[in-house]
């Protein structure tokens, strides 16, 4: 069973600076990818940002150069460095992972993280 820790959401003014954090545990077979996903209320789920274990990475056109994704292989990690936020950046931020297993790949969830981007 494959277990996602999200950390970094809260409240912060625009203009400033979050940093999402997400530790995936429990994982036998390699990580294809991680990346992060965000839904607003009345929205769909978006893709945000997703990087490979290769560290090839995929930005949602909207990032504009705002939002830098890193991962670390060793740790299971995957970090989402966003700058600048506006209000419409307010969102519950999910954790994702597409992990390689014997069947082919699935895809592992977080419970998500609340980022809130007050005026």
């Amino acid at each position: 069973q494959v277990q996602l820790v999200e950390s970094g959401g809260g409240l912060v003014q625009a203009g400033g600076s979050l940093r999402l954090s997400c530790a995936a545990s429990g994982i036998i077979f390699s990580i294809n990818s991680m990346g992060w996903y965000r839904q607003a209320p009345g929205k769909q789920r978006e893709l945000v940002a997703a990087i490979t274990s290769g560290g090839r990475s995929n930005y949602a056109d909207f990032v504009k150069g705002r939002f830098t994704i890193s991962r670390d292989n060793a740790k299971n990690t995957v970090n989402l460095q966003m700058a600048s936020l506006k209000p419409e950046d307010t969102a519950v931020y999910y954790c994702q992972v597409n992990l390689q297993i014997v069947a082919g790949s699935f895809d592992y969830w977080g419970r998500g993280t609340q980022v809130t981007v007050s005026s």
